[in-house]
This record gives C-alpha cells, structure tokens and sequence, in this order.
C-alpha cells in the first residue's frame, strides 16, 4: 500500500509566482532556458538550468554548475522569493488544458515505495541521466522539480479535492508559453490531512507517469542518506520525494508521433504496396486525418494522407506490449519495412509530440526533411497500468503527456 506524507513546502509568495514558476528542466535545452530567463532574476531556471549564469558553451554538467544552482537555491531563499510554509501540508494542483482540468495532490512519497515496487515504472532510465540528477538534487538537498504520479480513481480523495477546490485558490495563473491555466491550493486542515494520509494508505499502487528520471534520482539519493546516517530512524525527510498525483481518469496521453528520413531504397508506389500486407490502405486526399480508433496509423506521404488500418488476427491481444500501437508500428513498418531496429540511436527518425498537431508533421516532409510521417493512436493509460503491473517496460518514445507540470510552485527540502 502506498505511504505519502505531508511536508513544509518552499514556494514563492503569491506576488512573485510568476517570475518564479518555470517549464521542467527536461523539456527545454540551455539556450532556450537562457532566453526564457532573459533578465528575471527570480526564473527558477537560475537553480534548475543553472548553466545559464555561464558563458555560453558551458557543459549543464559541469560541477561548477550544480554548486551554482545549489547557491542561486539559497539566495532565493534569503531574498524571500523562496519561503517555507510553518507547518506540514499536502497541496492540490490544478491545470487546465483545452478546457479540460486535471486535479493532484502534491505529497512526499515515500523512497521505499519505489524501492519495493509499489511505486511503479513503465520506461527505462539511462544512468547517466540519473546521476545528473543525482548530483542537482545532492547539491542543492532538495526535490526542487515534482515527479507525475497517478494513482487509480479514488472516490474519497476526489470528495477531498472537489471541496478544497472549490475555495480560493493561492495560486492562479496562466503559464506564457503553452497558455495552459495552473492553480495550487493549501490542504492544512489537519483532518484534510489525516484522510489524504490515511486513504493513500489503502491504494496499492501508484504509476510513474512522467519523470523516470527524477523519482530514480531522488530514491537513490534517499536510500545513500539513509546509508550515510548512523541514525537513520525512517522518518527523515530524505525517505520521501516530492510528487504530484493524479487520478488515473483524468490525465490527458497524447500521440507520439513518427518522422521518417527516407524510404528506405523504396519508391512511394513500393512502399505502399509493401504496407497491404499487414495494412489495410485507404487514400485520404490532402486534409490532415488523424487515427480514429487503436491499431488505426495515419500516414502523411508524397503530399497524401493514408489511413492505415492493422488487418485483422495480426495484433498479439494477448500480451501487454505487443497490443500496443507503438509495438505493431515499429515491428511492421519502421523495422520491417524501413529497416530501423533501434528507435534510441537511428538517426532516421524522429519524434514528435502531439501537442504540435499533425501539422508540424506535413511541414516536416512538405520541406524535404523527411519523406514520411506517421500518427499514432494515443496510448491510454489502462495500457501503461497494465504495463506497469506486469512488469514490463514500456517501449520507447510511447508516451507524451500534457500539459507538462509548472515548476517552482512547491519545492521539497530533504532536511
């Protein structure tokens, strides 16, 4: 069963959310950091892009960096643009996409939970992006950025959130690039707090939706503590990290789509006729169409739009991985077809996120870049808890969520 706890949070006085509250810091590159800082002092981006105070040119791994994040951390603190909360609480986040608003709880979730399993995984992690992290979170002893969590739908905890919700939110704002609405307010009753505690307690489960990365990085940072102190009781603020979690129901997965190089030796006509092997192909003229249904692709071609739908009998349903959409576009079109075995390290393929649209897939061929594109049906995420129980890892590039959470709302001192 899951354990969670409430913490004191270090967040910016409402005044000053604003300049504060960034993108993660995996979701753009140092140049882009530097410009969306520009002349903000108070940019989170100072302590979770440091590199930026470099001259440019300067590796976002280099030690030197992390000790300035680790000092910029600090300052914002003693300006007051950082400030702990006087008591232990969790917090609900709200965001609002296309009309559309996803409701979590911010908690401490504890580092044992990942260890044990209880805290589930779906993506491989790279070790040397795991140690970048590492080293950020050892420098500056804190979870400066949330991990996404969700956790199957709970009518308990949705009363909570509902009621709490419906009060004045702390925060309240629209974020300037994606446009997308962010509110966060404070749970400090100590009922409230008891019941969030106690209702987690029951859940047997929670799912890591996005950022593998940071949940590794903070559970291994937490269990060296632990090593480290000869005191180690347990209850130590370094046993737990920093998450938001949301109903399962409620998040929005969107297509992750595929952008391909060359033909590999094919011309169009040939590689059209190798797909109705496994395909049924239907010409869709020159308006974007978009897949309709699972093992449904859309296929951008020669200035045309297809719809490729999987023959029947050919999906294995039988195994988690091998139903998904991601699996059956790699094994019978990218591999077989185009002969690109290794999603990771070819250079002939590229990806990207739904939320650009199928628009900025027709550019990218349109311009010669690439010759083809295919748009993929969104993985739901049944699939990725199925996945998860299982045991299994997901495939790469197989996921993209939004929106993305805002950091700098709360931040989690590990002691």
């Amino acid at each position: 069963m899951a354990v969670v706890k409430p913490f004191k949070g270090i967040r910016p006085p409402k005044k000053y959310v604003e300049q504060v509250e960034s993108r993660p810091y995996d979701v753009l590159n140092s140049e882009e950091a530097r410009a969306e800082a520009g002349d903000n002092v108070m940019s989170l981006y100072h302590i979770i892009k440091p590199e930026i105070d470099f001259p440019v040119g300067t590796s976002e791994y280099d030690p030197r960096v992390y000790e300035q994040g680790a000092q910029n951390f600090a300052r914002f603190q003693q300006e007051g643009w950082l400030l702990e909360d006087p008591s232990e609480m969790y917090y609900v986040y709200a965001q609002t996409m296309n009309g559309h608003t996803q409701y979590g709880l911010v908690v401490g979730a504890y580092v044992e939970d990942y260890v044990s399993g209880v805290i589930k995984k779906h993506e491989l992690t790279r070790r040397d992006k795991e140690e970048d992290r590492m080293k950020h979170v050892r420098a500056t002893n804190a979870n400066i950025e949330p991990v996404f969590l969700a956790y199957p739908d709970n009518d308990e905890l949705d009363r909570l959130v509902s009621r709490i919700a419906a009060g004045e939110p702390e925060y309240d704002f629209v974020a300037p690039i994606d446009g997308f609405r962010h509110r966060l307010w404070l749970v400090s009753d100590p009922n409230d707090i008891q019941t969030v505690t106690q209702t987690f307690a029951s859940i047997p489960s929670l799912y890591i939706a996005d950022g593998h990365h940071r949940s590794a990085a903070a559970a291994l940072v937490g269990v060296e503590k632990a090593k480290q102190n000869p005191n180690h009781r347990g209850d130590e603020e370094y046993n737990y990290f920093m998450a938001v979690c949301f109903p399962a129901s409620q998040l929005t997965i969107l297509d992750y789509n595929r952008v391909v190089r060359d033909l590999n030796g094919l011309t169009e006509a040939q590689f059209l006729t190798a797909l109705e092997k496994d395909f049924v192909v239907e010409p869709k003229g020159k308006d974007e169409y978009r897949p309709r249904q699972l093992h449904e692709f859309s296929l951008y071609l020669g200035g045309q739009w297809y719809s490729l739908k999987l023959r029947d009998g050919l999906a294995d349903e039988s195994s988690p991985i091998a139903r998904l959409d991601v699996s059956i576009c790699s094994e019978r079109i990218l591999d077989s077809l185009l002969g690109i075995k290794d999603l990771r390290s070819d250079k002939r393929i590229d990806f990207v996120g739904g939320l650009r649209g199928l628009g900025e897939l027709k550019r990218r061929v349109d311009s010669g870049e690439m010759s083809l594109a295919l748009a993929l049906y969104p993985v739901s995420m049944q699939q990725i808890i199925d996945i998860a129980d299982s045991g299994n890892i997901m495939p790469p590039k197989a996921t993209w969520f939004e929106p993305k959470l805002r950091s700098g709302l709360v931040i989690h001192k590990l002691g």
